[in-house]
């Protein structure tokens, strides 16, 4: 018998008094610290807090490439926080999609070939073709990643993370290593899956500025959550500033 489908007004992420702690004893490092937090689908979220404030932690438990050491996490009602390997590795194929500050392309294949790579892991993955234009690359989509800027490539990063239609974007500070003006296409990028697809989006990082996009600011300090704002309007990336 099929199991019956979540309430449709259930968080997409729950989290309740998450910790993660790397070591133990005298050299224990406390990462999080009872975290608790809820993400609506079709969000976009800011975490927001300087290095070492707990941010790459916890979106890598959100997004089951770590597992947390205390606490509960639900995705859509599905416990995560006791789940196996397997259930992680198909929580992450099917659910998630990963943008990280550098692009993890491979040299050898051009744009289409790099983002039709996660298309054999898909359940129901969206033509590859589609992802491209997604990202405005149609034109550069044969090009190799040595033929591209660096917002190119994370726009083909980008296209790879979504390619598989997940409800989950995690984005790890993915304009840290782009210039002003090219970091505000990637960003007009992320805004544009978030709305038009209805992706829920995640993203890292240090840059206050960039928490005027958001429909909710999440700001952390020494692996607690030191506040939530809710910004009066939700700025596009040309209104931002810094």
């Amino acid at each position: 018998m099929n199991e019956p489908a979540p309430p449709a007004d259930l968080p997409v992420l729950r989290a309740e008094s998450l910790s993660r702690t790397y070591g133990s004893g005298n050299t224990a490092v406390h990462a999080l610290r009872d975290v608790d937090l809820e993400i609506r689908s079709g969000e976009f979220i800011v975490l927001l807090g300087a290095s070492g404030s707990g941010k790459s932690t916890l979106l890598n438990i959100l997004g089951g490439l770590d597992r947390p050491t205390g606490g509960e996490l639900w995705f859509r009602g599905q416990r995560l926080s006791d789940a196996s390997d397997d259930e992680l590795t198909t929580y992450r194929r099917e659910h998630v999609g990963f943008v990280f500050q550098f692009y993890n392309l491979i040299p050898s294949l051009t744009v289409r070939e790099n983002v039709g790579l996660v298309t054999d892991i898909a359940r129901d993955p969206m033509p590859v073709d589609e992802a491209v234009d997604r990202v405005a690359l149609t034109p550069r989509r044969d090009h190799f990643p040595s033929q591209l800027s660096g917002g190119e490539q994370q726009r083909v990063a980008i296209a790879r993370a979504i390619v598989k239609r997940p409800q989950l974007l995690l984005c790890d500070e993915p304009t840290g290593a782009l210039d002003y003006q090219t970091g505000k296409l990637v960003l007009e990028t992320i805004a544009h899956i978030n709305t038009e697809l209805g992706t829920t989006a995640i993203v890292i990082t240090h840059n206050a500025a960039i928490a005027g996009m958001a429909d909710r600011v999440v700001r952390l300090a020494d692996g607690r959550v030191a506040g939530v704002e809710v910004p009066e309007r939700r700025l596009t990336p040309a209104q931002l500033s810094w």
